[in-house]
């Protein structure tokens, strides 16, 4: 699974000690622009707002780290056919969890992706508390999280 770390720019002016060059994320950010090595992240680069620097995944980076000037996704949900921002609902899990983008697994991104499209192309008004009717939230591994179904409640339309 490729991953990627993004992050938007602060700064206007390249040249100015900026927190991304302070934190050592980058080293002359004029020169990091729009730079794409990974033929997956050019593919993906269109779902970004733009201005969105791109840097190659770091391995060391611990999955529930968080900055106010970065984030790490996977590519996962992107390929699937998020953009960022994202949307109302998914978004709403995120802050009500408080969980970083990089600790959810794949799974538990393909069932926001399908809320959210039932949401807006059905019409459905889906919450949280429908969320949690339907599934739990478990750790998998470190500090990494998926959606286990709940058979015992379904949801009937």
């Amino acid at each position: 699974m490729a991953k990627m770390t993004t992050r938007s720019s602060p700064a206007k002016n390249p040249e100015h000690n900026s927190p991304p060059k302070s934190q050592g994320l980058t080293k002359n950010l004029s020169m990091e622009l729009c730079r794409f090595t990974d033929p997956e992240i050019d593919h993906l680069r269109h779902r970004f707002p733009d201005g969105t620097i791109f840097r190659p995944f770091d391995s060391s980076m611990k999955s529930d780290y968080q900055s106010e000037v970065w984030v790490t996704f996977h590519a996962a949900p992107f390929q699937i056919g998020f953009i960022y921002p994202f949307p109302a609902f998914t978004q709403s899990f995120f802050t009500l969890t408080g969980m970083c983008y990089i600790q959810v697994m794949p799974m538990l991104w393909r069932v926001l992706y399908t809320l959210e499209h039932i949401i807006e192309n059905e019409g459905i008004d889906i919450g949280l508390s429908e969320l949690s009717h339907m599934y739990n939230l478990v750790s998998h591994e470190s500090h990494r999280f998926l959606f286990k179904y709940k058979p015992q409640n379904p949801i009937h339309c």
